[in-house]
């Protein structure tokens, strides 16, 4: 944020923060494939990776993640500086670690993408074994005290059972029409693969930054819907530090459905979800769990060299997120938006020898009520607006906050004079502890949910000074753009 977007990491490679994951540094990203794994803050989870867009997020340390060398402080309006290489990976494919599944054309997929089918497959096939064993047997227990047919009928097929409403199947009937398959790809043919939902009848679809990047600068983007047709899209606008973007389909269909957007504040932890998306580009899969945790602090990279830090207060859901699901909807059990899956926490390696995480169980969602006045922004303007309090803090471990830097980039004052922070009387060596009720355990925790609020908002920051805990008033003030 204006300084509060800007982090400062400050003397040797800091560990990930307890609560939430690493925050890349200006350096190029450690090779985390598109779908990094994120090591979590001591509560914080997500994933990126080449291939399907799909963001793995690593954990994002209180301070500056591991590996990162000492950095000066962002001046005030910089941009915080990018997730380390253990950032929770994207959930697509896009350019660099992400939700998604990325590719190069017309690369086939690896031996060990495939033995990871195979096994699922044969999987099926013990298990139907199992089942065909058992009605063999039922029929020859009854052929043997009847003299009547040992033909088993069904009363009904199952794709004439009508399934009730609120049950999954009927929510993911409902819900699949209008999520798409998004594929980008740039000018020299790097691309991949991730997942978007229909916002408006105008055919304005929403989806991951990380999702599209590759797509932005003279790419070529397409969305396919799950009946197959499939059209050309363009980029309307991105916001790299919320990681969300919009574009809209070409000449798009008069029949589009938009998903319903519930609100996002009102979830409880334990309430049911559902996630769609394209994990490993397998287009239109659904998956279930429930919301694990809220408020999560995540910080995410795409991995490549010039990437910067996304940043989120995540929703944390126990449901299947693979690469490929970035950009896809995280429903509740009425079928209504709540998020935007974007991150997973990975375990390190790949399935079948591929070198990319799979889901182990957290993954991290956008809350739609930000993510909402993001598109709204993108919509009407096409740049992104962040608010911020003027001031740079430290992404380095073990502060016990977010403490305010000495000194900000460059040699810039740490406190921006005039700035929000300025007219609040806070000071370089400050620790800011809480915002209103949300405790804070360090920088990366306090951008994420400094952005969950608008510019021209009034929040109660709660710091220690010497020793001493004080309180005081911030107006946040803003700033436009990504730059």
């Amino acid at each position: 944020m204006s300084t509060e977007n800007e982090g400062n990491n400050e003397g040797n490679a800091v560990p990930p923060a307890p609560s939430a994951p690493p925050v890349p540094v200006d350096a190029p990203a450690a090779s985390t494939r598109p779908e990094h794994g994120v090591p979590p803050r001591p509560g914080a989870h997500p994933e990126s990776q080449e291939g399907d867009p799909t963001a793995v997020l690593p954990p994002v340390p209180p301070g500056a993640p591991d590996g990162t060398h000492a950095a000066h402080g962002a001046e005030p309006g910089a941009w915080p500086p990018p997730p380390p290489p253990a950032t929770p990976a994207y959930a697509n494919g896009g350019s660099g670690a992400g939700w998604g599944s990325t590719y190069q054309q017309p690369a086939p997929k690896s031996g060990g993408g495939r033995g990871g089918l195979i096994a699922a497959v044969l999987v099926a096939a013990l298990v139907a074994g199992g089942v065909g064993g058992g009605i063999g047997y039922w029929a020859a227990d009854s052929n043997d005290s009847s003299t009547g047919s040992t033909t088993v009928s069904a009363s009904q097929s199952g794709g004439d059972f009508k399934r009730e409403a609120g049950t999954v199947a009927a929510i993911a009937n409902q819900a699949l029409p209008s999520t798409v398959t998004i594929e980008a790809e740039s000018g020299g043919g790097e691309g991949g693969t991730g997942t978007g939902f229909v916002m408006d009848k105008q055919g304005h679809i929403l989806t991951n930054n990380h999702v599209v990047a590759e797509a932005v600068d003279g790419g070529k983007l397409s969305a396919t819907f799950p009946n197959g047709k499939k059209y050309d899209a363009e980029v309307v606008g991105n916001a790299q530090g919320y990681d969300v973007a919009v574009i809209q389909l070409k000449n798009p269909p008069e029949d589009l459905k938009p998903l319903p957007l519930g609100d996002s504040e009102k979830v409880a932890v334990g309430d049911s979800t559902i996630a769609i998306g394209a994990p490993f580009g397998l287009s239109n899969t659904v998956t279930t769990g429930i919301i694990s945790a809220k408020n999560r602090p995540v910080a995410s990279s795409d991995g490549s060299s010039t990437g910067k830090a996304s940043y989120m207060s995540a929703l944390q859901t126990d449901a299947s997120i693979n690469p490929g699901n970035s950009g896809g909807p995280l429903l509740d059990a009425k079928g209504s938006v709540i998020g935007i899956n974007s991150a997973i926490q990975s375990a390190s390696g790949g399935l079948g020898g591929t070198g990319q995480s799979g889901s182990i169980g957290l993954g991290f969602a956008i809350p739609i009520n930000q993510a909402k006045n993001v598109a709204q922004q993108l919509i009407r303007t096409g740049e992104p607006v962040y608010p911020v309090i003027g001031a740079s803090v430290s992404l380095q471990e073990g502060t016990g906050g977010a403490r305010i830097t000495e000194e900000g980039a460059g040699g810039a004052d740490a406190v921006e004079k005039g700035g929000p922070a300025d007219k609040a009387g806070l000071k370089p060596g400050d620790v800011i502890t809480k915002i209103d009720d949300t405790a804070i355990d360090s920088g990366p925790a306090l951008i994420g949910e400094i952005w969950t609020h608008q510019p021209g908002d009034t929040v109660t920051l709660t710091y220690t000074r010497d020793g001493k805990t004080n309180t005081t008033e911030v107006t946040l003030g803003e700033r436009e753009g990504d730059s």
